[in-house]
């Protein structure tokens, strides 16, 4: 992803021990974490300075790296878009179900926020709003589109946030609306909000991001 976010030094969570493929900052065990799906051809890294600019001290943020090697020879791929119909879809879609599975069983999904950009977005829409999705607390998809014969689950609705560009030139923002019809039809509350800009997360959009993961949190 392109964007450059302001400069931040966040502390690693003391003890934390990551999984292979993820990397983690802030305080673990607080019962609170947004979890972040970077875009085709980047990494684990690539969105994780933007997690403390969205979420506050007592949070843990999680980022995921996607399973295979970009063919670029640089960064990773949820699946590869280059291949026809997607073949790596269904096996990525089960990786990453059974990736926050476990991190479900730290923190419940419940009180879990996904984030995704780009293909990080259609992977975590898939997984978590589609027929026997997760029951995570809230989803961010930025820059998203909708994988081909995705329909939302009606019975395990979720909150959906969606932000895109209306001059991205990766991922048309028709792409977005068609996702918010969908899942509408599909009884999920969701939210798109546009910019003027790419193929990027605005940070224009940062408070009301901010706000939406902060309202998903379960009230005790």
């Amino acid at each position: 992803m392109a964007d450059e976010f302001p400069p931040t030094a966040p502390a690693a969570a003391p003890g934390a021990t990551p999984a292979a493929g993820e990397l983690r900052l802030g305080p673990s065990g607080t019962g609170k974490r947004l979890v972040l799906l970077h875009g085709w051809g980047s990494d684990a890294d690539d969105l994780l300075e933007l997690g403390p600019l969205l979420v506050g001290a007592g949070v843990e943020i999680v980022a995921l790296q996607a399973p295979w090697p970009h063919p670029a020879g640089s960064g990773r791929q949820w699946y590869d878009l280059q291949q026809s119909e997607w073949p790596q879809l269904p096996e990525a879609r089960l990786a990453l179900r059974t990736r926050l599975e476990q991190l479900g069983r730290e923190t419940p999904l419940e009180n879990t926020v996904v984030l995704g950009f780009s293909q990080g977005a259609a992977m975590a829409i898939d997984v978590i709003s589609s027929d026997g999705g997760l029951p995570c607390a809230g989803l961010i998809g930025c820059s998203g589109y909708p994988h081909p014969q995705w329909q939302p689950n009606a019975a395990k609705p979720s909150a959906v946030l969606l932000t895109h560009g209306i001059h991205d030139p990766v991922v048309p923002f028709a792409a977005s609306e068609a996702l918010q019809k969908q899942l509408e039809e599909g009884g999920h509350l969701s939210q798109l909000l546009r910019f003027e800009g790419g193929h990027t997360i605005d940070q224009g959009l940062f408070p009301a991001m901010r706000d939406f993961i902060a309202a998903q949190w379960p009230q005790s």
